[in-house]
């Protein structure tokens, strides 16, 4: 009995200093779905002081199949407020073996910037295994130091599809007296609050056995039904600058007087320059457009790696020297100019991307945002601007900023403010196309489209593109088999409701094609549906259309003497909560028109509208094949 106990006690030894990872030991239950299952995530974040933070990190991450490799990758992030302390880590088999380990000097360091990140100076540091053995565990810890406390990484037990979770924890350590906001999201548990040894208080998270998501169609972004749990300080240190604030009001504040206020000073010649531009035009907003076009025929967006944190923008008289700047400190030189002439505006933050993510209202950090616009609050007429875009007209801000809650902040205090949302009806495409069929097949006409709203930027890399360019890009984009050009047209109208202009005359040989005595060709020459939604049983997440749409298209087709219609024409009409379509065609002698029309109308829906969508999209990718076949009369 006494050997049996020292065999057991052996045993809780071996997997108290090591975890066995051992792939048969994974719960059958979690496996559903998974392509990687985290064994074990330990995530620590510790203020010392309010310039000393450090932030560990521990996960352990079987990787099941080449769909899971993604989340083999180890991504550190770096700059000068925040310094690695070390990396390591460790690989296993499927049978827990140890095969490998690895350390910082094999790790890839390069710089995180984008189009329009507002962490412009940020790096990253990333790493991932090459291995194709399936499956494999990979455990790495790191360390990071931090000498400013206004940022805190959030933590996400399970941050991306098809992820499975054993156990996860997150522990935030402080001061009885640094006080925090916390924001949880889909967290089932309760927040754990104790005392630490040295008079620490912590707050500790856990979540174990969560099963993995199988990713969907038309899902919400995923922040939304991810579990998720958001820290911001009430008072931090950042690059020197102590602040505080519990609102947006507050937060907004503190930005406009440490990192723009006193930024926007330009040289006396530039102010004579605007004043005299705008001279002769007494209207605010015309005078406001003026400014800005100057503004994008002067300057070029370029990733400056430079001020706080990347938080603060270059100074506007540099920009007006240089004659570039990243979205900051173009925002901020607009800004400037703008004031030259007693305009008033106001420096503005936005989550940006296709997808619409807003500021939670009912919580401020200093981490959500990632792009700088400006707003010019006109009496009754709200304008904005995106200033990185030498080319995007005046007062519109495309996909990439509308339609959601952004921060503005001014010198009362932050405001949040909502950008404006292109409506389904706005965001037209309206297409007339006027075409003869040759009783050889051929095709010849013209097609004249219009873009509107979202839609303006359909086609918006043929603006600037050589002829040779945009011929071959128009052969892409319109499904009609030898397609020929023999005329191309593409014109930009930049009003504050932009309206881009595209006018084609064509050729096609063989568009019909013949047999025994009839003509067969597509009645939708130039805007079928093709990319379908998948079906998805068990469908756990609400049915999300992030933006709505109008396609209308009117095709008259000229027919060959002497042919009629052998078969019923098309005649289709779907209207359904998300949307509506209709296809229809008519013949009146020799002439045969076709009108379609799709309405996609944005919006959240109940997860059982899916199977209907899906159908919807089906019927009218159908009707987008419909063949037309003429039999030629005796």
């Amino acid at each position: 009995m006494k050997r049996l106990f020292s065999v057991a006690l052996l045993l809780v030894t071996l997997i108290v200093r090591g975890q066995n990872y051992d792939v048969s030991l994974i719960p059958k239950d979690l496996l559903p779905y998974a392509n990687s299952v985290v064994r074990s995530s330990e995530q620590s974040i510790e203020v010392k002081d309010l310039d000393n933070v450090t932030v560990h990190v521990k996960n352990a991450i079987t990787i099941l199949n080449k769909n899971g490799d993604e989340n083999a990758r180890v991504v550190v992030f770096h700059d000068k407020s925040r310094k690695i302390r070390y990396i390591k880590g460790t690989i296993y088999d499927s049978n827990g073996k140890l095969t490998g380990k690895f350390s910082e000097h094999e790790f890839e360091d390069v710089s995180s910037m984008n189009d329009f990140s507002l962490f412009e100076d940020t790096r990253v540091k990333h790493y991932r295994p090459s291995i194709t053995d399936y499956p494999y565990t990979i455990v790495y810890e790191y360390e990071v130091r931090l000498n400013e406390s206004l940022n805190f990484d959030p933590w996400w037990p399970v941050d991306r599809w098809g992820v499975a979770v054993e156990s996860s924890s997150f522990q935030f350590v402080c001061k009885p007296d640094f006080k925090i906001r916390y924001k949880e999201t889909d967290y089932s548990g309760n927040v754990t609050i104790a005392s630490a040894p040295k008079g620490l208080k912590t707050y500790t998270w856990k979540a174990q056995n969560l099963k993995a998501i199988k990713k969907e169609p038309y899902s919400p972004d995923e922040s939304n039904y991810f579990t998720n749990v958001k820290i911001s300080p009430e008072t931090f240190s950042y690059a020197g600058l102590k602040g505080s604030f519990t609102n947006w009001q507050e937060l907004g504040k503190w930005e406009y007087d440490k990192l723009l206020a006193g930024r926007d000073k330009l040289p006396q010649e530039t102010i004579d320059y605007v004043k005299d531009l705008t001279k002769d035009i007494t209207d605010p907003k015309l005078k406001a457009k003026k400014i800005y076009e100057y503004m994008q025929s002067k300057t070029r967006y370029i990733s400056i790696q430079v001020g706080i944190g990347g938080y603060q923008p270059f100074l506007a008289s540099d920009v007006d020297h240089w004659n570039y700047g990243d979205c900051k400190a173009l925002v901020n030189y607009t800004h400037a100019l703008l004031k030259a002439v007693n305009i008033d505006s106001w420096y503005c933050v936005v989550e940006a991307g296709s997808r619409k993510i807003s500021l939670m209202p009912d919580f401020a950090s200093m981490n959500q945002g990632d792009h700088i616009i400006l707003c010019i609050p006109f009496k009754n007429d709200t304008t904005w601007a995106e200033c990185t875009s030498q080319k995007i007209p005046f007062g519109f801000l495309s996909n990439f900023t509308d339609d959601r809650i952004v921060l503005a902040c001014t010198p009362e205090g932050g405001k949040l403010l909502h950008t404006p949302k292109y409506t389904y009806q706005q965001n037209l495409q309206s297409r007339k196309g006027t075409f003869t069929i040759a009783e050889t097949g051929e095709l010849t006409g013209t097609m004249n489209t219009s873009f509107k709203g979202t839609q303006y930027d359909n086609n918006e890399e043929l603006a600037d593109e050589p002829v040779k360019d945009q011929l071959k890009a128009i052969k892409s984009i319109y499904p009609i088999n030898n397609l020929e050009i023999d005329q191309f047209n593409y014109k930009q109208s930049k009003d504050i409701q932009p309206v881009a202009t595209e006018t084609i005359k064509l050729h096609a040989r063989d568009y019909a094609s013949s047999d025994n005595g009839k003509l067969y060709f597509m009645l939708n020459p130039a805007n079928r549906l093709t990319n379908l939604p998948p079906e998805v049983r068990n469908r756990i997440t609400p049915v999300n259309i992030n933006r709505g749409y109008t396609d209308e298209d009117e095709i008259t087709f000229t027919l060959p003497t002497g042919y009629k219609l052998e078969k019923l024409p098309l005649n289709i009409a779907l209207n359904k909560p998300f949307g509506k379509f209709s296809a229809t065609m008519t013949i009146n002698g020799d002439e045969l028109t076709y009108h379609r029309k799709i309405e996609l109308i944005d919006g959240t829906y109940n997860k059982d509208t899916y199977p209907d969508l899906v159908n919807f999209y089906q019927s009218v990718a159908d009707a987008d094949e419909y063949t037309v076949v003429l039999k030629k009369s005796n």
